[in-house]
Order: structure tokens, then sequence, then C-alpha cells
């Protein structure tokens, strides 16, 4: 029986199931602009990319047919930054949808694989010392280290019997705990919480909480709103301040604090897929953590790499779920005298 021609593959049709590069699309015949208005990333960081991810993705490419490693690049970065296998993408670099679906699966697990290289708080004394002094600029904290927040990345129903992922505005997502550094540098990304946990029950089983816990020295602070548990470690904003200082205090630590969501809201301007007001990510949880997580990786590689975090920052705040305030219970003494001290010292 005959296959109609429309439904095969045009990779196979025109080059098999062999092991050579397709020659498809050649970056050096397109224009800055053109890089930059369809992929959202300019020449020279596709090149920096390609030769980051060259070796695995050409052993990938030597189990099925042979894309190169740099239109694997650009297919992925063309979902990541528009959400959209839409065929005029694939139009661009001379692939078909089906091939396009393939790259983004390849680089997004060739992302994800570089997580632990590209995010981490493992970082030399001279790098700490001037984050702390970056945080301080903003609004006068001393010793900070690191602003933590979740955000909601809306997801499509795993299925109909399963509400783990339903959070409290009604729609189905993963919560991404995220700890990021005084110029949006990503230290922590944890993408794979259902949407329906509490961001202070996501610190609490996460890997940030359990290395900061159970050091016995801490070189800094992290910061976090009222949905987190105040620690010797992590401060809080005053939750009934009762003197001047005490507002000034929690004026700094907002202003200080926001940075997490700028660079949340950067990066999801930046990788449109991830944006919940074009659609949700069409996929298992499990396929969507690795799509954001690998975003988080891009966006560190990008920043690392000289590009700016804010470039594509977006005006709008991202609608985000409510939740409540710390326990009278989660309070520690020690903590509450050591907020205490650094007000007075700092903001009296």
């Amino acid at each position: 029986m005959a296959i109609p021609i429309a439904i095969l593959d045009c990779d196979l049709l025109l080059h098999g199931r062999g092991h050579k590069t397709l020659d498809r699309f050649d970056i050096e015949t397109v224009s800055d602009e053109f890089l930059l208005t369809t992929f959202s990333f300019p020449r020279e960081f596709i090149y920096y990319l390609a030769e980051l991810l060259r070796d695995t993705l050409s052993r990938r490419t030597q189990r099925s047919r042979a894309i190169s490693p740099e239109v694997q690049i650009l297919a992925a970065l063309g979902f990541y930054t528009s959400g959209s296998f839409q065929t005029r993408m694939g139009d661009a670099i001379g692939i078909s949808q089906a091939s396009m679906s393939r790259c983004v699966t390849n680089v997004t697990k060739a992302l994800v694989e570089k997580a632990p290289e590209c995010i981490g708080f493992t970082r030399d004394k001279a790098t700490k010392q001037q984050s702390k002094e970056e945080f301080f600029r903003v609004a006068g904290i001393p010793n900070v280290i690191g602003v933590v927040d979740c955000a909601h990345i809306a997801i499509k129903a795993p299925n109909a019997e399963d509400s783990s992922y339903v959070n409290k505005k009604g729609f189905h997502s993963i919560n991404c705990q995220l700890v990021c550094d005084a110029r949006g540098l990503l230290l922590s990304a944890e993408t794979n919480w259902p949407g329906s946990l509490q961001d202070n029950f996501i610190f609490k089983q996460s890997s940030v909480f359990k290395e900061f816990q159970d050091k016995e020295k801490h070189e800094g602070w992290l910061l976090g709103d009222c949905r987190y548990p105040l620690k010797q470690w992590l401060m809080t904003p005053v939750q009934y301040p009762e003197t001047p200082a005490d507002v000034r205090y929690n004026l700094a630590h907002a202003a200080t604090h926001e940075i997490v969501d700028r660079t949340f809201r950067a990066i999801q301007t930046r990788f449109r897929c991830l944006d919940g007001s074009k659609g949700y990510l069409q996929y298992s949880p499990e396929k969507c953590s690795n799509i954001i997580l690998a975003c988080c990786v891009l966006h560190n590689v990008s920043l690392q790499s000289g590009l700016d975090a804010w470039t594509f920052e977006r005006t709008d705040i991202p609608d985000q779920t409510e939740e409540d305030v710390e326990n009278p219970e989660d309070v520690n003494s020690e903590a509450v005298q050591i907020r205490q001290e650094l007000i007075l010292k700092h903001f009296s």
C-alpha cells in the first residue's frame, strides 16, 4: 500500500536514515538582525552554545538522523523563545515540525545535564564578596548572598484524576523555587514541584534548605518574603513593624527581594514558552520540568557570557498565587534576635 508523501518526514524523504549531517541552514548567510529577531539571541552566543553542547548533541545525532548541533540549537531556541513548533520556524532552518520536536528534546536533555555546572552556590570568595556588595548597594542590607522565591509555570492537566498540579488560582502548574544573586544569576533552580504545594513547604523540602540548615557556620543570609520561615540564615520582613527602623528595614528588604521576581520576569519574557499569557506547556510534568530547567540554564549561560539579564524584561508582573504568611510556631527566637540586631545596626 502506498504511503501518502504528505505524511512522510521530509528529512527521511530527502536524506534517509544515514549519518550524514544535513546542511539545511548556514548561519553565516543570514544577518545578525535575523538571528536576533528569529531566535532572540545574537550570533556570538549561538556559536558559544554550539561549542558548549557540541559533544553531547553529536553523540545523540549518531543514534538517529544526523542534524548538526547548530541546527538543533536554533530549533530549540526557536521553540523556547516563541513557545511554538509552527512550520514557520522549521522553514527558517529547513527542517520539519517532527524534527523540530526531536531537536528540542535533544537540546533540553543536553542543557539539563549542564545544570549542575551552570547553576550553584559554589563560587570563589571574591565573587561571593562582590555579590554581597552589589546586594548592599540596592538598599543597604549587608551580607546577603541570595534571594529566594517561587513562581508558577502553567502546564496542561496531566490527567483528570491528578489534582496535585492544581494551584490556588485553579490552573495546573509547576511551582519553581529560584534563588538568585544581585545580577539575576541563578544559584538554585528547582523546577519539579507540583503547583498545589505551598512555597513554605517546598522550601523546607528543598536542597537549599538542607544545605543551609546543615551548616554550622554561614557566609551570609538569604532573603525570603513573609511566606518563608525566619532562620538564622534566612531574613524575612517584620510581619508587624512597630518602629520606623522596622519600616525602613521592610522597605529595604522588599527592594532587595524584588530582584528574584525581576529575574523570573526576565526569564519568562525571554523564553516565551514559559509565559502563561501565551498558553501553557503541552507536555507531561516531567518534560515541562526539564524545559523550565533548560531555560534556567540558558539564562545563566547567557548572563555568564556577557548578555544582560534584563534585556527582555517585561513591565507587567505575572499573576502569582497568594499564600499564608509564616506561622508563629515557625519563628526561631535566635533568628528574631539576629534580625533585630540587623535592624538596630543598619536601619535605626
